[in-house]
């Protein structure tokens, strides 16, 4: 049996999740309290309905905070014949009021007591249980509702079998860095294409900009570097049973330096993990 739990603040895209799923072929269940997460799962496990093998939940902050705190115990005993992943949806706090002031929705965490803002800052320290046991974290606020329905198919749903999964993420450091990165590399270092006119329009995906970093050796070096340690270290994080890993490769700008390294690196391990990907931040928003 495959389970997801699915948990995050509240207007990070929890619902958008659950609704693919759904369309995946999940069993889905909507807001479902913690304590009767291991009769469901026992249910589901001894019911012969092919429907049921798959099973996504979401829990948020309407859970007690005392029933969320025993997530932890719960995934030390009463689900360890399950294959679970726990997904965490977050985005950072002002995109969440905008999102809030947008669609007029109120927040679950808020009365006439307590602010919007408020209710958000507080709703993170609820889930902190859970999002400490996050197997996946992704960061909705710069993702669209399409773009976040095709990361979350393509490193859950479309996962190949067991074994650590790899995302490889370019970006620009102008922008900020990924709050859901494990690994973060910077490569402000090397050569810009950015001061060519006639590379300045491109992307690291192109192949004058490839021809211009491959020319210098240390885009080779710190290429080999990051390789070297990642053939070294992932295996580690693999036996230590971390099924996702964010790797984040920065520049100025997200749109050359770390797109190439990004194409390279994930070109490179996905021989090596079949499940890696490769996702571009900056250059959704050219």
């Amino acid at each position: 049996m495959k389970l997801i739990i699915i948990s995050g603040r509240s207007g990070s895209g929890k619902s958008t999740a659950l609704n693919l799923l759904e369309d995946e072929g999940y069993y889905c269940i909507d807001n479902l309290p913690v304590v009767l997460i291991p009769q469901v799962t026992q249910y589901m496990m001894e019911s012969k309905a092919s429907e049921h093998n798959k099973v996504a939940i979401c829990v948020d902050a309407r859970n007690p905070s005392a029933d969320l705190s025993k997530l932890v115990s719960m995934f030390n005993s009463d689900l360890e014949s399950i294959e679970v992943d726990i997904l965490f949806l977050d985005a950072d706090s002002d995109r969440l009021i905008k999102r809030f002031s947008e669609t007029r929705r109120r927040h679950p965490l808020s009365d006439k007591h307590t602010a919007l803002t408020e209710a958000i800052i507080n709703e993170r320290k609820l889930l902190e249980p859970i999002a400490d046991l996050a197997t996946l974290t992704i960061d909705t606020t710069s993702l669209s509702l399409h773009e976040l329905r095709t990361l979350i198919k393509s490193r859950l749903v479309e996962k190949k079998g067991p074994g650590i999964s790899l995302l490889f993420q370019s970006f620009g450091f102008k922008q900020g860095v990924p709050v859901d990165a494990d690994i973060v590399y910077d490569i402000r270092i090397l050569p810009n294409p950015h001061w060519d006119p006639l590379l300045r329009p491109l992307t690291g995906q192109d192949k004058a900009v490839v021809d211009f970093l491959s020319r210098h050796d240390e885009v080779e070096e710190m290429y080999r570097d990051i390789q070297q340690y990642l053939e070294k270290w992932l295996p580690l994080f693999e036996h230590n049973n971390r099924s996702y890993i964010t790797i984040c490769i920065g520049c100025t700008g997200g749109q050359h330096r770390s797109v190439y390294m990004s194409e390279r690196l994930a070109e490179h391990f996905s021989e090596l993990y079949p499940n890696t990907q490769v996702r571009h931040r900056e250059l959704y928003r050219l």
